[in-house]
Parts: C-alpha cells; structure tokens; sequence
C-alpha cells in the first residue's frame, strides 16, 4: 500500500501508466520524498481502463505539464526498438484508426500526444 508514505531517497518508477486512474497517479506522485525522483511510463494509446478518459497518466500529461521540475517525453513510431515489423504494425493501427492523420506522412521523432485526442 502507499497510503500515508514518504518516499525519500527513492527513485520510483510507476510503469503502464496508462492503466492508472487519475486517484492511484495522484497518490503516487504525493508519495515523493526529499531526495527522489520518479519516472512514469506508459502509452495512451494503450490504455485498458473500462472509460479511457479515466488514465492518471493523460490527466497528469494535461494537469502538470507547465510545473518546473516536471518534465514529458513523447515517443512515436521511429523509437520503436523491436522487431522490424513492429514499426509497421503501428502503422497499420494508425491509418486503420486516425485515416485523416495518416494521409500525410508524420515527421519522423517524437510527438506529443494531447489527453484530449483520446476516445
């Protein structure tokens, strides 16, 4: 449990993000002590939650974007570090699902990703 901790000295990751809810974030990232810092992970593309409009990982993305000390990386496509396929596989999902973004080629690097382009 993580209720009522303080996590000094602590490098935290939270990975699959994605899958928790804006409550279980938000307690997670209170959890931060002196001397720590913690790395979230995740993919909002990927999120299983039942409403994907409840991922504490897009509402921090939204909420903490503009606090110094904070920071967010996007990745896209040409990050991917599996098979050769995999790239391609994203691709396919991408057009299938976002045909009017597919009809121009994106830009090549990472992307941000906005809470609000969820469905």
């Amino acid at each position: 449990y993580m209720r009522g901790r303080t996590l000094n000295n602590a490098f935290i990751i939270l990975d699959e993000a994605q899958n928790a809810t804006t409550m279980q974030m938000k307690m997670c990232l209170t959890r931060l002590g002196l001397n720590s810092k913690a790395i979230i992970t995740g993919d909002v593309t990927q999120i299983d939650l039942p409403n994907k409009r409840d991922s504490g990982l897009a509402h921090a993305a939204e909420l903490l974007s503009d606090i110094k000390g904070i920071s967010f990386v996007y990745l896209d496509k040409s990050d991917v570090v599996r098979h050769r396929l995999v790239r391609d596989i994203i691709e396919a999902y991408d057009r299938y699902y976002n045909p009017k973004e597919s009809e121009t080629e994106p830009a090549q690097g990472s992307r941000q990703v906005q809470p609000d382009q969820l469905n």
